[in-house]
């Protein structure tokens, strides 16, 4: 608290800002000092508010120590000057003996005799109070249901009373009884008295999250799996990183743990680590702590117990150590609590948990499946890993290993990356002996060997800075080994990678010459329709990016002619580089000046390899014929020439370059608008692949491409399963960038599709990622996806949570100077949220942010739509008091559509002059200004002009039938308004828009009936 309050005022002020603050040590902190401050006044009543404040911050903070403490000196004021609790705040105080009993059952120091003589006290003054006893027996119902003995007794003395105003709400009290149920063993009967709180009908502020963690296990046991992964999704979000809700979430690690999504599991143990040393409430910790060991037990019994996982401070914890710490302490809990209670339920109870088998085999509960091996060191899981053919055979002795990795790199085998992998552990070893074997060479050749490989895969990732030095590292050692020809292979791959780098957003590298398909492929159907004139004469002057690509090609040329004795495989190598070079280039620049090269080195290759019987470098030549068609903008020939590799790859081979080949195929069909041929050629690619290496045939990008043309076909569910297998498979391979952009896709994919909890978990798996908290990823795109998320929270009706990421990010894009546009656009949403929310002082500074930066960037649609929501929602909310301020809202909103109309800016619906003259009406008539709204909704008419046939009726229907209420309900003239709807009613009928106009007939009805 930056400034201790100096009146009153100031001090119920600070109050309500605390109040707003989401529990935790801030909260309860400020509440702390505030108290402090109270005390200063010779007024009561502030210290009243102080105290209750400071209770509801120890109890929803989990320190129910210190709540019972609070609640006392509440209590002694009340006794000593009861008038100063008004009707209010006498409620409050006789509700928070409920509080106060609960608090004093999570600690097992007090002994059963104080638990009961608080129960004692409650029941006396209750009835010297007159106030109904159902919240006592209440009391003692969660007492003995504490004590596990006496409860159905209890729970009948409860349940069989009316409710109070002082009662629990309909929410807690059914969770109650449904846990009553559940420990009757009837699990249907439980669910169905849960379900008004598991269906949303009831809430508070434990509610529905606390009953959704009992339910789950319930919902598996008979057969609800679905609903299950559902109240999974939406209430783990309710109780995530709450101490005070940490027995919840332990319950979550454990349904996690019983249908097979320990990883998922370890997540979210991660992402509340602070409840190993956070949660003060010890019956709190021993729920968490037993949900924690399900999870932890389930994954070592798996054989992982060597996984990292996230545990107390102060130390790395693996999965076994931190199931140890954890069942020592969870031991000790419940037999304190057994020994104060006198009986053994938490035991039982603790013991009956971790006895649990699964309850199914695999339930997938996200959009991010991952299995243990996915959450690995990447040391232990090879990223090339296949997933499903039988792994490559690895000769055994050093000798032949050696000869048949070099062998395989050659051909640009995939199962040479086994072999490599291998060779690179065992010469790491520090009793590595190199064979004497002229047939092997010096070891300094097998460094160059390694470093080569290890560049290329850099290469992959786009790392082209790493790829270039490596390349030039090796191609020193080939030189030191004698062996020019491998030394001028790695210098040109270095040069293609300095290349690389200087072409910004150029996507996938061809660095390792030796691969079965290259970048101007890959990318061969993007831009195909750009137009020839953008290229200019002297476009390698003009663009930096495509003199670099130049440059490097020239280098290349004369590195070949300067370089004696390549064997035909160098050669090749070399040639295929040269126009792989040329073939970035023309993907660069679209130039058609810049074709005729790239075919002349393709044609040097393909002469050259076909001479030499090199299948590989045949393969690579035709693909980038292939890809330079494309490019060209002639479709028909790419598939063409397309076509007759596929027949010559079945039949000649290689084998593992039909995925990827297929995979340019399916492409091609997207870019001729054959969705239906993609996704046979794409679902084939990805069929083949599965015999090799994900990363060696791309099969992260066979699904990518799969999902747009199952998206062309309009099955977007199908698309979400592709994108994101996309994403996993990118981040395997450590292209972690290409990944989170996927995923960012899928998330958007998923909230559109209104799978709003889908959107949340995955967004919420990808921001507790180790390098985006570290903030090692690009903060723009980790924006994208915090955006993505706030705007899912909204749509799931979470309006506190997206309202405080929007601020949040308004805040942060203020900052971006060179993205002024994507500011204006999120501090308007801002602003509309802030709207809702009933802050329109905020929202006004808000909107204000986002019209600043409108006028250095325009965005006048988005302005337009957030100042005119904002100009209905403060009209609705507070009619004729609101209204000036509504109407400043729709001034700036009559500006940016007088700018859009001079910029001759084109909108995506109707215009914005239409839709202001629109909203005009409707905030008049919120404001009760029913003349001026019914001018405004004629004017509107006028704007969108009379319906036809074709067009979408719906905005006009809309603006009659407003216009109809206004003039027949607000104005009192049925007669005019009956007239206008009866004219608008047939228009629309004999037009075919017989949906539209069933609303106008409802409201002439009404105005007939009344």
């Amino acid at each position: 608290m930056p400034t201790a309050p100096q009146n009153t005022d100031e001090l119920y002020q600070a109050l309500q800002e605390n109040d707003r603050r989401p529990y935790g040590r801030t909260r309860t902190v400020t509440a702390e000092e505030l108290v402090d401050a109270a005390e200063q006044f010779d007024e009561p009543r502030p210290l009243v508010h102080a105290l209750l404040e400071l209770q509801e911050a120890y109890t929803y903070g989990s320190e129910p120590r210190k709540s019972p403490v609070v609640f006392a000196r509440l209590l002694n004021l009340f006794d000593e000057q009861p008038d100063v609790f008004d009707d209010r705040l006498r409620h409050l105080l006789f509700w928070r003996f409920k509080w106060v009993g609960h608090a004093l059952r999570q600690l097992p120091e007090v002994p059963l005799t104080g638990l009961r003589q608080w129960l004692t006290e409650m029941r006396d003054r209750y009835e010297k109070a007159d106030l109904g006893l159902q919240p006592y027996y209440g009391q003692a119902y969660q007492l003995a249901a504490h004590l596990g003995e006496g409860t159905t007794l209890a729970y009948e003395l409860w349940a069989s009373r009316t409710r109070t105003q002082l009662s629990d709400c309909e929410a807690c009290e059914i969770c109650e009884r449904a846990l009553y149920h559940l420990t009757q063993g009837d699990d249907e009967r439980a669910l169905s008295v849960w379900e008004p709180v598991l269906a949303g009908k009831e809430s508070c502020q434990e509610e529905p999250a606390r009953s959704v963690s009992y339910a789950l296990l319930p919902l598996l046991r008979t057969g609800r799996t679905d609903r299950a992964r559902e109240l999974h999704l939406a209430g783990y979000r309710g109780c995530r990183r709450n101490p005070s809700m940490s027995q919840e979430v332990g319950r979550h690690l454990e349904f996690c743990a019983l249908t097979g999504n320990e990883a998922r599991g370890l997540e979210l143990l991660a992402e509340n680590r602070i409840m190993f040393d956070e949660v003060d409430s010890p019956l709190d910790q021993l729920g968490f702590l037993t949900g924690a060991e399900v999870l932890l037990q389930r994954v070592e019994s798996l054989g992982h117990g060597e996984l990292p996982a996230a545990g107390y401070a102060g130390r790395a914890w693996t999965v076994a150590g931190l199931r140890a710490e954890v069942r020592r302490r969870a031991d000790d809990l419940a037999a304190r609590f057994d020994v104060r209670n006198g009986t053994t339920a938490h035991a039982d109870r603790r013991r009956a948990r971790l006895d649990r088998a699964p309850l199914v085999d695999a339930l997938e509960l996200t959009l991010r499946a991952r299995a243990l091996d996915d959450v690995a060191p990447a040391a232990a899981v090879p990223a090339t890993a296949p997933t499903s053919r039988t792994a490559a055979a690895v000769p055994d002795e050093l000798p032949e290993l050696i000869i048949h990795a070099r062998a395989l790199d050659e051909q640009g085998h995939p199962d040479a990356q086994a072999c490599w992998a291998r060779l690179r552990t065992l010469v790491a070893a520090r009793d590595y002996t190199h064979p004497d074997d002229p047939a092997v060479g010096p070891l300094v050749r097998l460094r160059a060997d390694l470093l080569a490989e290890e560049a290329s895969r850099a290469g992959d990732k786009d790392e082209f800075t790493d790829a270039a030095d490596l390349h030039e590292e090796a191609a020193a050692l080939y030189d030191d080994a004698g062996e020019a020809g491998l030394a001028a292979v790695a210098r040109a791959c270095a040069l293609l990678a300095m290349a690389e780098k200087a072409v910004e957003g150029a996507e996938a590298s061809a660095g390792n010459a030796g691969k079965g398909a290259d970048v101007a492929a890959e990318n061969a159907t993007q831009g195909t329709d750009a137009p020839a004139e953008d290229a200019a004469k002297d476009i390698d002057a003009a663009d930096p990016k495509v003199a670099a690509l130049t440059a490097a090609h020239t280098s290349m040329v004369r590195l070949h002619e300067e370089t004696p004795d390549l064997t035909p495989s160098q050669e090749a190598r070399l040639l295929r580089l040269r126009a792989t070079a040329l073939g970035l280039r023309l993907q660069t620049s679209r130039s058609p000046e810049h074709a005729a090269p790239v075919q002349a080195e393709i044609d040097k290759l393909l002469a050259f390899a076909t001479e030499h019987d090199i299948a590989v470098q045949v393969s690579g030549a035709l693909l980038l014929r292939t890809s330079t068609h494309a490019l060209s903008g002639d479709l028909p020939a790419a598939v063409t020439e397309i076509d007759a590799l596929l027949d010559r790859l079945k039949t000649d081979g290689p084998a593992w370059h039909l995925p990827r080949t297929l995979g340019l195929r399916g492409r091609l069909q997207l870019a001729l608008n054959d969705a239906q041929a993609a996704h046979a050629d794409l679902a084939e690619g990805l069929r083949l692949a599965a015999e090799w290496p994900t990363d060696a045939v791309d099969t992260a990008r066979l699904h990518g491409d799969l999902a747009e043309a199952v998206m062309h076909l309009g099955r977007p569910d199908e698309a979400l399963r592709h994108l994101t297998r996309s994403a996993e498979l990118e981040l395997r391979h450590g292209s972690r960038t290409d990944a989170f952009c996927t995923y960012s896709n899928a998330a958007q994919l998923s909230l559109d599709l209104g799978r709003v909890e889908d959107c949340i978990a995955l967004l919420d798996s990808l921001l507790a990622e180790p390098d985006v908290a570290a903030g090692d990823v690009d903060d723009r795109l980790v924006a994208q996806l915090r955006l993505t998320r706030a705007r899912a929270l909204h749509a799931g009706e979470d309006l506190k949570a997206a309202t405080a990421e929007f601020v949040d990010l308004a805040a942060e894009s203020a900052g971006w100077d060179d993205d002024p546009g994507s500011h204006a656009m999120i501090a308007a949403e801002t602003a509309v949220l802030l709207g809702e929310s009933g802050e329109f002082d905020r929202a006004r500074e808000a909107a204000d942010q986002a019209l600043a930066a409108h006028a250095r960037a325009p965005r006048y649609e988005h302005l337009s739509n957030s100042l005119r929501e904002l100009a209905r929602l403060q009209a609705q909310q507070q009619g004729r008091h609101g209204l000036d301020n509504a109407r400043a809202f729709l001034t700036d909103a009559g500006r940016i559509a007088d700018e859009a109309r001079a910029a001759e800016y084109e909108t995506q619906g109707r215009s914005l002059a239409t839709a202001l003259a629109y909203e005009h009406g409707r905030v008049a008539a919120y404001a009760g200004e029913y003349e001026d709204a019914l001018i405004a909704l004629d004017q509107a008419l006028a704007l969108l002009g009379e319906p036809n046939r074709d067009d979408d009726a719906g905005e006009w229907a809309e603006c009659i039938r407003l216009a109809g209420a206004v003039e027949g309900l607000y104005l009192e003239r049925p007669a005019p308004a009956l007239t206008r709807l009866e004219a608008a009613i047939a228009q629309l009928t004999a037009l075919g828009h017989t949906q539209e106009a069933e609303a106008l007939t409802s409201l002439a009805t009404r105005l007939r009936d009344e």
